[in-house]
């Protein structure tokens, strides 16, 4: 029939003549076939986006028709099922090398990154992409995807140069691809300690240019280095350096990035759910997460356990407490720790070990993940990492 390719024709070249003998000692002829070579580019394809994304990867060495299929058809990652957020974890102090977690497959791979030099290098993502930026002169921003290692540079931030406290968050439109980073900059004034100056900067990935949104001078708080950005309202935690008679000395700072929010950004904040060691944002589905170490009464330096609170509103709701099990089973703890998190896992870790936690915020059930193949060496070893979705799919 004209207009459509017949099977047959799929076979071409690779069909191989061979003769069997059968019980009967007569020979019977038949034609072998290697079924990879008749199948079409986009059943190939499907076939492909079942295995799992180290295996894809494995599979582009085997030919070049695979190769080809795999690394010039992005079809192959688009119609994969959906995967739950891996987790990188720094496993060296000096360097940034480590290892990256699958959960569902519960497996360590030896990864790579692109861009970042040091392991305490500011770093956010979102649906796929993760934002660096260095942290010594937070002048030098780049967003990659980590496992195609497809990397680009951003402009150098306008603002204060060196501040004292800085806060990077990236947003990713999942239909366009467009994708939004912010970087907040606090800076004190000088010789007045109740004073801190801070701005707030976006580069939005169409225009390819920063924006400064807004500046204002803080008294009695000042910003931090967390921040995350939850349909399209910029969160950030504050920190109080006055004297106060509240025991919660952090807040919590909300701007909202589409309206460009007007007056001035104290009257957005609101506190924190109680006293906390430190605090982690996320952004889970749409939903402002998070995660705090519990601080003890008389001693608001001490960690006494982690809980977990969802912003509805402004009204801060518990989701869980980690149970004191799992507290212990990290050993040695201290009053600040590594969390992250994106869908519905979120992943706690402490500092001094390669333990990770797993929270489901779905089923509200907790679970440690498969050893780290890195053992602590040295006491002063320290661990930290991030969270972030496995899309090949997704370029810069």
């Amino acid at each position: 029939m004209e207009g459509q390719t017949s099977w047959d024709s799929y076979y071409g070249d690779n069909a191989h003549h061979f003769k069997q003998s059968t019980d009967g000692n007569e020979e019977a002829e038949f034609d072998m076939v290697s079924l990879e070579s008749i199948l079409p580019n986009d059943v190939l394809e499907r076939i492909l986006s079942f295995l799992p994304i180290a295996s894809i990867f494995k599979a582009a060495c085997v030919c070049k028709r695979w190769y080809e299929v795999i690394h010039s058809r992005r079809a192959i990652w688009a119609n994969r099922a959906p995967k739950k957020p891996w987790y990188f974890m720094f496993t060296c102090n000096d360097t940034a090398a480590g290892y990256a977690y699958d959960p569902d497959l519960r497996k360590w791979y030896n990864l790579e990154l692109p861009c970042i030099e040091k392991r305490n290098w500011f770093i956010s993502s979102s649906s796929g992409l993760v934002c660096f930026m260095d942290s010594n002169t937070r002048s030098r921003i780049f967003v990659c995807n980590p496992i195609t290692r497809n990397r680009r540079k951003l402009l150098e931030v306008p603002g204060v140069k060196f501040p004292d406290y800085s806060a990077l968050a990236i947003s990713m439109d999942m239909e366009s691809n467009d994708y939004d980073v912010v970087v907040v900059k606090t800076k004190q004034v000088p010789e007045d300690f109740l004073q801190w100056e801070l701005s707030i900067h976006i580069y939005e990935s169409q225009s390819e240019l920063w924006v400064t949104l807004a500046t204002e001078v803080l008294v009695g708080w000042r910003g931090g280095d967390e921040g995350v950005i939850c349909k399209g309202i910029l969160y950030c935690l504050i920190h109080c350096t006055g004297v106060v008679g509240n025991p919660i000395r952090q807040g919590l700072l909300m701007y909202d990035l589409a309206a460009r929010s007007s007056g001035t950004l104290m009257s957005t904040s609101i506190s924190v759910p109680c006293s906390l060691t430190c605090g982690r944002l996320m952004n889970l589905n749409d939903k402002l997460v998070l995660v705090g170490g519990i601080a003890k009464l008389d001693r608001p330096d001490i960690i006494k356990g982690i809980g977990i609170w969802e912003l509805h509103q402004k009204e801060w709701r518990e989701v869980a407490r980690m149970p004191h099990r799992y507290f212990q089973g990290f050993g040695e703890f201290d009053d600040v720790f590594a969390s992250s998190g994106s869908d519905d896992l979120i992943y706690i870790q402490s500092y001094g070990a390669t333990a990770l936690l797993a929270f489901d915020m779905s089923r509200r059930q907790w679970r440690w993940s498969q050893k780290c193949p890195v053992t602590k060496r040295f006491p002063l070893q320290l661990f930290t990492g991030f969270c972030f979705l496995p899309r090949p799919e997704v370029a810069t």
